[in-house]
């Protein structure tokens, strides 16, 4: 249990810079998700229908999994709650769009989905910082050692 604690909550953060960068790139690049989720929702009627089935579980789930990932989980990942936890769909959303929809091709439209990528992988490597929920939930934790 102490081990997944640790996972979700990282005990130890970078300092006030690195923090910082990385507070601006969960905002950036948090918004910019959510804006194509944003999209995705507003249009839900005429793209249930179209919307890519790369895994094979009907155009209207996938979409829906979509919008999941890239509003309700880009929320969670701004503020830094359940940080690592809610990256997981959206490196398993943008990753599915760049390996499969746009076929690991950087030439033929996949490059944003790549960007998204690699960046989110990057940031659940470098935890979520000083400036997060999850953080301050650590420091609660250690105060009061009630677990």
């Amino acid at each position: 249990m102490a081990l997944i604690y640790r996972f979700l909550f990282p005990s130890n953060p970078t300092g006030n810079r690195a923090s910082l960068l990385i507070l601006s790139f969960r905002i950036l690049f948090g918004l910019l998700l959510m804006s194509h989720g944003v999209q995705k929702w507003a249009q839900f009627d005429t793209l249930h229908t179209v919307f890519p089935d790369p895994i094979g579980i009907g155009s209207s789930i996938s979409l829906i999994l979509a919008i999941f990932a890239e509003i309700f989980c880009s929320v969670f990942f701004i503020f830094g709650i359940l940080y690592r936890l809610v990256l997981l769909p959206m490196i398993f959303t943008l990753g599915v769009a760049f390996f499969i929809v746009h076929g690991a091709s950087i030439v033929m439209g996949g490059e944003l989905a790549f960007i998204y990528f690699a960046v989110f992988i990057i940031l659940y490597i470098t935890g979520p910082g000083k400036f997060s929920f999850d953080h301050f939930i650590y420091l609660s934790t250690i105060y009061n050692k009630s677990y």
